[in-house]
């Protein structure tokens, strides 16, 4: 919970810097959990715009989704930053098929060990 916080609350807006791999997966993991409890508020309240064969989308889901969607942005590009990428390469996640499978191969693969452009190594803080 402590690095889901760290994204949403001292790092909402900061697109500089370097994040770790557990703090990308930690915030990863609860924006999932939010997004399933959500679609089940959603479904139960019956305020659903969205109905699929599994989830129901509405009012909360959105609001879950627009909430989470910069910081969201912001973790995956200090998660770039960790590799020694630019900004710039979460474009190649609109390459179809490919650029999803790189972008994942990045945010999974470990950061560079020492400093680099972007920054001190956030291992050792």
């Amino acid at each position: 919970m402590k690095w889901y916080l760290r994204v949403m609350k001292e790092n909402y807006l900061n697109f500089r810097g370097r994040a770790r791999r557990k703090e990308f997966w930690m915030w990863f993991l609860f924006f999932c959990i939010f997004i399933i409890i959500s679609s089940f508020l959603d479904g139960l309240l019956g305020i659903d715009f969205i109905e699929t064969s599994s989830a129901a989308e509405g009012v909360v889901w959105l609001i879950v989704c627009i909430a989470h969607l910069i910081p969201g942005i912001a973790v995956i590009v200090r998660r770039l930053h960790d590799a020694g990428k630019s900004e710039w390469y979460l474009l190649i996640s609109l390459v179809p098929k490919v650029g999803l499978i790189w972008l994942l191969y990045i945010l999974c693969s470990n950061g560079d060990s020492g400093d680099n452009a972007y920054g001190p190594n956030p291992k050792k803080e």
